[in-house]
């Protein structure tokens, strides 16, 4: 059995696309949560997950052995393993598109991630309305993803990206957490989208776990001192 090490479902963006992709599209796996704590080289973070891989950070598959890490390449890894899952578009240039928004994805939107941390648990509205006033960067990055968002859907005809499930709604998913906890505001049919894909079961497994995590970690909570 694979196994996917990944962090608090709650903060671990990067976490949360591949156990997405995986639950999403039926392929089995082992969960092995190993909580956010110090990131010291003598945490049990750090210790559990260097043993898997020399970054020692999560997302890390690690299959009969063999670990893979970052999320682009164990979405490539599992593609491959498993291409009747079609976790890519058939289409050859649909699927070249799709690898280009998650590559944009995985390098850009800086500053919206910056000013917005993945936090599912919490309703920050308020400090998405200042983000949006006082940083550009972030106004631009939101209107990226909904020129994106809204010419792929437009093109490919819904529900997804790319019409049915891939790897690409797997990749955006933690964004659209940030979108619905900071309260950004999208046009109808980018926020008919995000509650497409919250309502995927895959999604919603991992909201749910995230809910019930009950974890509170101040060096990932920039905008409060205790849950509400």
């Amino acid at each position: 059995m694979r196994q996917l090490y990944i962090g608090n479902k709650n903060y671990s963006s990067w976490s949360m696309r591949p156990w997405v992709l995986l639950t999403q599209a039926g392929i089995p796996f082992e969960e092995v949560l190993v909580r956010f704590d110090a990131f010291d080289a003598t945490s049990r973070f750090k210790q559990t997950v260097s043993a898997q891989t020399p970054v020692g950070k999560v997302p890390v598959l690690v299959d009969d052995g063999f670990a893979v890490w970052d999320t682009l390449a164990i979405a490539e890894t599992l593609a491959e393993q498993f291409p009747d899952k079609q976790l890519w578009p058939a289409d050859p240039q649909a699927r070249a598109r799709a690898r280009s928004v998650c590559a944009e994805m995985h390098s850009g939107f800086g500053a919206l991630r910056s000013a917005c941390p993945m936090n599912i648990e919490a309703s920050l509205p308020t400090i998405g309305a200042l983000a949006l006033r006082d940083q550009p960067g972030v106004r631009a990055d939101l209107a990226r993803l909904v020129a994106m968002w809204s010419e792929l859907l437009a093109q490919h005809g819904g529900p997804l990206l790319f019409g049915e499930f891939t790897v690409a709604d797997a990749y955006f998913a933690p964004v659209i957490m940030r979108i619905k906890t900071y309260a950004l505001p999208v046009p109808p049919q980018v926020a008919a989208y995000i509650d497409r894909v919250c309502a995927l079961p895959g999604v919603k497994a991992w909201i749910d776990g995230a809910l019930a995590e009950q974890d509170f970690l101040d060096f990932e909570e920039p905008y409060r001192l205790q849950r509400t």
